[in-house]
């Protein structure tokens, strides 16, 4: 995926013309293959009493939606149909160009009970940087996150999925626990509605991590089909945090 920092100045379109130079590499995530990572069923393995907010992901079959890239001129519709169908989502927010440019809907999205997380500030490929711009690019996003939402954020997703261990190290440091995903529906390449959503609900199992943009023209209108059909499925749809409790994620460790 190329870097969608200039969503605000080009169309859906460009985009994708954009991605096809970076179509190779994105096409092999699933996270990077070669990559450790942990499932959420592993890190709920702990035995405890108290139930987790209104959903026990150890009984039921959970999964989370995720966002990257936003927030965007689609973001508004996205959370009126989250906030309809009453669905908690994960966002991974850019800065540049995203969250500095719509600063409300960061407080929304935290307002309304969403998980607001990193996504980086500019999607520079952080194994392609020195420790020092890594460090920068996470720690100005979770300070413009924390000016407007007052909650300093605890997870991240690396552009592409891109990491190693220089990424996990620094994160570690920050605080941040690096959140792959296990469902992908390239939808950085088509604005078909319809064929998002199939490649959605064809991937989707328990305890799945679906990866979304909704800064590109066909996903949030895919959205609502998607929430319907896996609801009829039987699963619930959780924040990535809720996904894992009641184990909480580590700090430079790996989830998918």
């Amino acid at each position: 995926m190329p870097s969608p920092t200039r969503k605000t100045t080009t169309t859906g379109a460009a985009f994708r013309a954009l991605a096809a130079g970076a179509a190779a590499a994105a096409l092999a995530l699933t996270g990077c293959t070669g990559v450790e990572s942990t499932a959420p069923s592993t890190v709920r393995a702990t035995d405890v009493q108290a139930r987790f907010g209104t959903v026990d992901c150890r009984e039921a079959r959970c999964i989370a939606l995720t966002f990257d890239a936003g927030p965007s001129e689609h973001s508004a519709r996205l959370l009126d149909i989250l906030r309809e169908k009453r669905v908690p989502a994960t966002f991974f927010l850019l800065g540049e160009r995203h969250i500095d440019t719509y600063p409300e809907l960061v407080r929304r999205m935290a307002d309304e009970g969403h998980e607001v997380a990193s996504h980086t500030w500019t999607h520079r490929i952080l194994t392609d940087l020195e420790p020092d711009a890594i460090r920068e690019e996470l720690e100005r996003t979770n300070d413009a996150i924390e000016r407007l939402t007052g909650r300093r954020p605890t997870l991240m997703r690396p552009p592409q999925g891109r990491t190693n261990d220089t990424v996990h190290e620094i994160s570690r440091e920050l605080g941040l626990s690096e959140v792959l995903w296990s469902v992908t529906a390239k939808d950085y390449r088509t604005t078909d509605s319809e064929l998002i959503t199939r490649r959605v609900l064809a991937q989707s199992s328990r305890d799945g991590i679906i990866l979304l943009h909704d800064l590109y023209d066909g996903t949030v209108p895919a959205v609502p089909g998607i929430i319907d059909a896996l609801k009829k499925r039987g699963y619930v749809f959780v924040t990535v945090p809720q996904l894992l409790a009641p184990g909480k994620a580590e700090p430079g460790a790996v989830y998918r």
